[in-house]
């Protein structure tokens, strides 16, 4: 299903985002990660709407994973060379 791939495709990114040469292309992995994690929140509120179900508790959990993310993917921004 197209969460359980966006489930995957985060951990899955940033994975491959460390076995980059460059930050620049550590980034574009870790942003990449970023976007499914934001696309996997969707998928779970679509569920949850089509569903009656709760799920904020895991909606609170994704977001706080999103904001830690964010914040890394600033800092490793912050260490590449200004172009």
């Amino acid at each position: 299903s197209q969460i359980t791939r966006a489930a995957v495709s985060i951990p899955s990114n940033i994975a491959e985002g460390c076995t980059k040469s460059s930050e620049r292309e550590f980034k574009l992995y870790l942003e990449r990660a970023l976007g499914s994690a934001f696309e996997l929140e969707t998928q779970i509120m679509i569920v949850s709407t089509l569903n009656n179900l709760d799920v904020q508790e895991l909606i609170t959990t994704i977001q706080s994973e999103q904001r830690k993310l964010g914040s890394f993917i600033s800092s490793v921004k912050n260490r590449l060379p200004k172009t």
